[in-house]
């Protein structure tokens, strides 16, 4: 009896199969589609990362657009006391008037559109900036939300940004198209002409941004509008 249980024993152990492990082809299968979803999901974090920081530049190059543009939004196109007028006649006039006039050497002394023309708030700019629709220099902030206070004890100025300002007289009959700042259309013919000083003008507020290590700043927003004769 004992034998004829051992036979049936040995009988079953030669006939069971041994557990089966991976092969080295169903591994490297394996590691393959692994590597690739921890890829795509590295390349995923990496593109919303990029996008979100693009999306809160563009947020911040708009604001700052918007400041200047507050702030000019309720000044004469040219000086209200002498307007644009020339010195000379002929070949030898010279146009008088259009940018910062004598005198003018702070942005509160700053009273027409027309004074605006080329400034740069900024890094190496005509003045310290970027700034508010006040005038006043927005300040640099931690991630906590306190101001960073420089060397000097003075808040320091947001970090790369720059406010460029472009003033030039526009076409009457083409927002789109401009014209020199001393043009103007003689009178003749039974044409009444166009005075010197009276062309709508248009304003491009251009906001750029220099990322920290970055050779040059980029372009975040521009914007774009006409003050009318």
């Amino acid at each position: 009896m004992a034998r004829t249980v051992e036979g049936l024993l040995r009988r079953a152990g030669r006939g069971a199969v041994p557990p089966r492990g991976f092969t080295l082809l169903e591994t490297s299968f394996a590691l393959v589609v692994i590597g690739v979803g921890v890829l795509a999901f590295v390349e995923a974090h990496q593109a919303f990362i990029q996008n979100n920081s693009w999306s809160s530049r563009a947020a911040t190059g708009t604001y700052l657009a918007n400041e200047i543009r507050e702030m000019m939004r309720r000044l004469p196109r040219h000086d209200p006391v002498t307007g644009l007028y020339f010195t000379g006649s002929g070949e030898s006039a010279v146009l008088r008037g259009w940018g910062i006039e004598t005198g003018e050497v702070d942005l509160t002394d700053f009273d027409d559109v027309d004074d605006f023309s080329g400034l740069v708030f900024g890094a190496a700019g005509t003045f310290e900036g970027p700034i508010n629709a006040f005038g006043e220099v927005i300040p640099q902030t931690d991630v906590s939300g306190a101001v960073v206070i420089g060397s000097g004890g003075r808040p320091l100025p947001l970090r790369g940004w720059t406010q460029r300002v472009l003033v030039e007289k526009a076409d009457p009959t083409n927002y789109g198209a401009g014209v020199g700042s001393a043009f103007f259309v003689p009178a003749g013919g039974g044409n009444p002409g166009r005075a010197v000083d009276r062309f709508p003008l248009r304003v491009t507020v251009v906001v750029e941004h220099m990322l920290d290590g970055a050779l040059r700043a980029e372009e975040i927003t521009r914007v774009t509008w006409v003050v009318p004769d």
